[in-house]
């Protein structure tokens, strides 16, 4: 299995990536032998992936920097680097390949701080692979501060070094970053292949498959969970039943308060594990006694730790609302089209009854307010405005 098969209907993106894998090992293999660059090559050391969320952007980067890292013997004898199966490729799709970092990040942004140990990171030879790789996930949530410390690593990168940054568009990253960097667009995959991906690699029914990449309308990691977690399921039906519920002002701030406390169960759960691993990790690195009474002087690292995961459960409550108001945008749009009589398929078949009910009671000018109004709590949200008073306020302008 190649490095590329995770990659879902990204075939021009594919083709490009390969060739610069084929570049870049020209150009270690020439420098292992003595002998002068390649010319024309097609390697750059700073790369941007852009796409969608759901499209495989932190995906496409993973596969690259396999590809960078590969030893596969084949390469002697023409093969293309990515083979999948060698140390190289291996490591580095598990997660542990000493020249290949990773970053992603639970919190709300990331700081200069962070930024500045991946620069000098980035300053090092390689130790054992090709390649020193950085792959930093979320460089849309870079603070400006922390942008301007990574644009000197970008413009002048080691000579073994390279970046890939990954964020949903063009205008997330800064002017200056995105201008040295070599930019790869990545599309929503289809229904039809991301439907396939889930029978063929996690052995989910073709019916569930199905259902499931119709509903995220090809977001591959919430299609995966969807078809995987009876607990999303159960989630995604309470919050298409909102629409049914907020006939007065009753209903609205009802269905508010359960979404907003919904979302807040969802980040007490996913932290909670962590959280506790966190802190008796910490207390037995600071060298806590027996009976839990912490040294002199190491109050402000338990601090620290105590403020980074109140950021993360922060994170977490606002990405499960975010999937809760994703949900609903796609319940509206199924009724917008409904109305013009589209023949866009329906996202949420397994609820057209409450589809064609609110569908023929209301106009499309009032549907296309209602997905507006959502809009606008998204914006509002990440603006930091309370999230109930943010949901409130879209439940109020949903109301019928």
């Amino acid at each position: 299995m190649a490095v590329w098969d995770d990659l879902v209907g990204q075939t021009r993106v594919e083709e490009q990536l390969a060739a610069a894998a084929r570049d870049a090992d020209a150009l270690v293999t020439a420098h292992a032998a003595g002998e002068p660059d390649p010319e024309a090559s097609k390697m750059t050391h700073a790369w941007l992936f852009t796409g969608p969320p759901g499209s495989g952007r932190a995906t496409a980067a993973r596969a690259f920097a396999a590809a960078l890292q590969c030893v596969s013997p084949d390469r002697a004898l023409g093969g293309a680097p990515g083979c999948g199966f060698c140390d190289g490729c291996h490591t580095t799709l598990v997660g542990t390949h000493a020249d290949v970092e990773i970053i992603r990040t639970d919190l709300l942004s990331i700081g200069v701080k962070e930024t500045r140990a991946l620069v000098r990171r980035a300053q090092l030879s390689p130790a054992g692979g090709r390649w020193q790789v950085i792959v930093l996930e979320d460089a849309d949530r870079l603070t400006e501060g922390a942008g301007n410390v990574l644009l000197k690593a970008i413009e002048e990168p080691a000579p073994r070094t390279v970046w890939l940054l990954c964020a949903p568009s063009l205008e997330d990253v800064l002017p200056t970053i995105r201008s040295r960097c070599r930019h790869l667009t990545l599309r929503t995959p289809s229904v039809e292949a991301v439907a396939d991906v889930l029978m063929r690699r996690d052995g989910v029914d073709p019916e569930m498959a199905r259902t499931a990449a119709r509903a995220t309308q090809g977001h591959i990691d919430r299609a995966r969970r969807l078809a995987t977690d009876e607990r999303a399921r159960a989630r995604r039906a309470v919050v298409l039943k909102l629409p049914l519920r907020v006939d007065d002002v009753g209903g609205c701030l009802r269905a508010a308060q359960e979404l907003v406390d919904a979302a807040a169960e969802d980040a007490k759960q996913a932290a909670e594990e962590i959280d506790v691993k966190e802190t008796d990790e910490l207390k037995a690195a600071l060298g806590a006694a027996q009976g839990g009474r912490m040294p002199r002087g190491t109050a402000g690292a338990m601090k620290e730790l105590e403020e980074r995961q109140k950021r993360r459960r922060t994170r977490t409550q606002r990405d499960s609302l975010d999937l809760a108001l994703t949900d609903l945008t796609g319940f509206y749009r199924d009724v917008l089209a409904l109305q013009l009589r589209s023949r866009s398929a329906l996202a949420n078949t397994d609820v057209r009854d409450a589809l064609e009910r609110i569908a023929g009671a209301t106009t499309p000018e009032r549907t296309l307010r209602r997905i507006e109004a959502i809009l606008a709590c998204r914006e509002a949200l990440d603006r930091n405005v309370s999230p109930l008073l943010a949901v409130e306020a879209m439940t109020m302008a949903l109301r019928g």
